[in-house]
């Protein structure tokens, strides 16, 4: 069984969500982050909320903080653009700027090798149904997103899920991720049920993999934090499963 992330493993976010976090941060002190500067805080494990990334990057800046709802609704508006639970014909914000980085048969290709699969995710509900049931057109995808569980890297949502899933206790459940914080969260998971079978896998987001360099590093860090494996790219998954025994659903 395969569960994934959504923001970085499923789309590319650099654009959208990434870019919203930056005029966010933009709007109220006049500084705009830089790729780097989002990595390293993400790299800390504690800021998988985009909400919370934005409000403490102005903290690090001395910035005046704005509250929380307010911050949320600037946010929001780079992001949507609209009303995130209206018409997403009407959305007008970056959202609309987001290349997948898988296809719909890549999930046929998945169940075709007896994999169940789901997805657990810190995006808006409004924004992981659009990209899940709108762009790749998957009917009623198995999916835990935001403020149905406490966010990553707490286990909640993905024990959650994977107790709905799995078709058997000893079914290996793989995580795929972009950040520390996914690693840490099948981590978490591997301490509250060591009984079960957990496998972390990690995947460089897209803005990296142009920079080899800054990619590498990246994926150490990754590797560092308790990833048991860097996949390439979310497509390889295909290839890296026909390795692996995982029983049949």
């Amino acid at each position: 069984m395969v569960l994934f992330d959504i923001d970085g493993v499923i789309r590319d976010v650099s654009g959208s969500y990434r870019r919203a976090l930056v005029e966010t941060v933009h709007h109220y002190s006049n500084w705009r982050p830089d790729a780097a500067c989002v990595d390293a805080l993400k790299g800390e494990g504690r800021w998988n909320n985009d909400w919370d990334a934005s409000l403490e990057l102005l903290r690090r800046q001395g910035v005046a903080l704005p509250q929380r709802e307010a911050l949320v609704a600037v946010f929001s508006d780079f992001y949507f653009g609209g009303d995130p639970d209206g018409e997403p014909c009407q959305w007008q914000g970056f959202i609309g700027s987001e290349p997948l980085i898988v296809e719909p048969h890549f999930f046929e290709q998945l169940s075709a090798k007896g994999c169940r699969w789901g997805f657990v995710s810190g995006a808006e509900p409004p924004s992981a149904r659009y990209v899940l049931q709108q762009r790749l057109q998957l009917q009623q995808p198995p999916l835990i997103a935001m403020g149905d569980a406490p966010d990553k890297p707490d286990p909640t949502g993905l024990i959650r899920l994977s107790d709905q899933l799995r078709p058997t206790p000893e079914t290996p459940v793989l995580y795929l991720g972009d950040t520390v914080a996914d690693v840490q969260t099948v981590i978490q998971a591997r301490q509250q049920r060591p009984e079960q079978p957990w496998l972390s896998l990690a995947v460089a987001p897209p803005h990296l993999h142009g920079q080899t360099q800054a990619r590498q590093a990246y994926e150490q860090q990754l590797l560092q934090a308790g990833a048991d494996h860097i996949l390439g790219s979310t497509p390889e998954l295909l290839f890296f499963i026909d390795q692996l025994t995982i029983p049949q659903s």
